[in-house]
């Protein structure tokens, strides 16, 4: 997926080294990046211990809001899929103690799949 992706909304995958060097000042020790997806400006980063949401804000994107989720907080996660007159698709998460999703919109296409196997995948092995 190349910057037309990006810029629409889909996701893409982040380079997993550069990621990790942004986020030097976040992670902790032992705690590596082992993926990590783009979209537009935000990223969604899953790490060994958490799952961080990157959120870019304002116009320059120079305010940045780090969310950190612990895999084992998420109780359940939705994919709302695009209709066909709803060009959005939609992945919900939601995190122990807050009744209202974490959502992130995705352009209709099939990289919202790809990040909810990645999500199914550390959720669900934490919790085994």
């Amino acid at each position: 997926m190349g910057i037309l992706d990006g810029l629409l909304g889909n996701a893409s995958e982040a380079d997993i080294r550069g990621t990790e060097k942004d986020l030097q000042n976040i992670l902790i020790a032992n705690e590596r990046v082992e993926q990590a997806y783009k979209v537009i400006r935000d990223l969604m980063v899953f790490t060994t211990k958490r799952l961080i949401i990157v959120d870019k804000q304002g116009v320059t994107g120079k305010k940045t809001d780090y969310h950190s989720i612990p895999y084992k907080t998420i109780t359940h996660f939705s994919v709302e899929t695009a209709g066909t007159f709803d060009l959005d698709a939609e992945l919900n998460i939601w995190v122990s103690g807050s009744s209202a999703p974490i959502s992130k919109e995705f352009r209709k296409d099939k990289s919202i799949y790809d990040v909810q196997k990645v999500l199914a995948s550390y959720v669900l092995d934490k919790k085994s």
